[in-house]
């Protein structure tokens, strides 16, 4: 309850509530939840058992699984739960805690992506110094900076919205508590947020992407340049199905926090974050990792159908044959 008695709750009107079968959309919503969350979680028991993924390009791609992880489960399980149970309110801080998360895990995606984009171009671009620019302790400090920023940063664009007076109903078109949406309901000027928001979006999301799209046109630059056409062709397959990804998730998060709150309807709102909340965490697994011939082989060895990889031929670098030779060999088929 608020100073003169009335509720502070929110009303969550759910995902599109104006779709005439939701007992449908629940469901696909539910299988997607279902495929993000076991490709996640395989991808992540696959690194934590198999020796030959413990190396800073696995590293980093746990940490986006764990992130699509919390991501997705922050959002999908309270729409579900409301829908069966008939239950539509979320409480104050409820509401503060589940804006919180989301941005944190949102704003550290975009962060860790930029990271492995980085990584790739290392990798790619300069081979012969990837142990020492992706050392562990580099890697560990990139996560730790990941979690900080992004908390910190949500921190602040939590609290703020949340402090603006609502004005009439409180009712949430949305199936989440986002910022956009809790603006739209303020009846105090916003527009000094507005410009703190895009700002941010900028720091956070402008700039990371121009990283991103810069690596990838060394990379290709670089690949280019091989002498192999299936290994040019693999590489670029592999580089335009991360772009994909990264364009689908920075694109809907740009629209969406960039431009002013009343440019946009709730329903162009929920579209992207369908996009970014649940069909990307679905669509990373697959992508990333598990067309990987190095996952798909860790996955053979825990079932036990994997044969022994091809030795490594520098002994300090273990019995199987590890991800720096691979990007070694690649780099040597460039010319010079």
């Amino acid at each position: 309850m608020d100073w003169n008695g009335t509720s502070t709750d929110f009303i969550l009107l759910g995902l599109f509530p104006g779709f005439r079968h939701p007992k449908l959309l629940i469901l696909v919503i539910l299988l997607i939840y279902t495929t993000a969350f076991a490709g996640n979680s395989v991808l992540l028991v696959l690194i934590w058992l198999d020796p030959r993924l413990h190396t800073p390009m696995y590293f980093l791609l746990s940490q986006l699984s764990v992130i699509d992880l919390a991501y997705i489960s922050s959002t999908v399980p309270k729409t579900a739960a409301n829908y069966f149970q008939g239950s539509r309110s979320i409480s104050y801080f409820a509401c503060a805690a589940q804006m919180f998360s989301f941005l944190t895990l949102g704003l550290a995606e975009c962060i860790l992506l930029t990271l492995m984009a980085y990584d790739r171009y290392v990798a790619v671009c300069n081979p012969l110094r990837y142990a020492v620019l992706m050392r562990p302790q580099v890697c560990l400090q990139m996560a730790a900076a990941v979690w900080t920023g992004a908390a910190l940063a949500a921190l602040v664009h939590t609290v703020y919205p949340m402090h603006f007076p609502i004005c009439g109903s409180r009712e949430i078109n949305h199936y989440f508590c986002e910022m956009p949406a809790i603006l739209r309901m303020s009846c105090a000027d916003t527009s000094v947020y507005e410009m703190v928001k895009f700002v941010s979006t900028v720091v956070f999301l402008l700039v990371p992407f121009s990283l991103i799209l810069a690596s990838y046109a060394l990379i290709f630059l670089t690949v280019l340049r091989m002498s192999s056409r299936k290994g040019r062709n693999k590489a670029l397959a592999t580089c335009s199905s991360h772009l994909t990804v990264v364009s689908l998730y920075f694109g809907q998060a740009i629209f969406i926090y960039m431009t002013p709150t009343s440019a946009h309807t709730p329903e162009q709102d929920q579209v992207g974050a369908v996009l970014g909340t649940i069909v990307t965490p679905m669509l990373n697994p697959l992508i990333y990792s598990l067309r990987n011939k190095e996952v798909v082989g860790a996955l053979r060895k825990c079932t036990g159908r994997g044969r022994d990889c091809k030795k490594c031929p520098i002994p300090q670098h273990g019995a199987q044959k590890c991800s720096i030779c691979s990007f070694q060999s690649v780099h040597n088929q460039v010319k010079p």
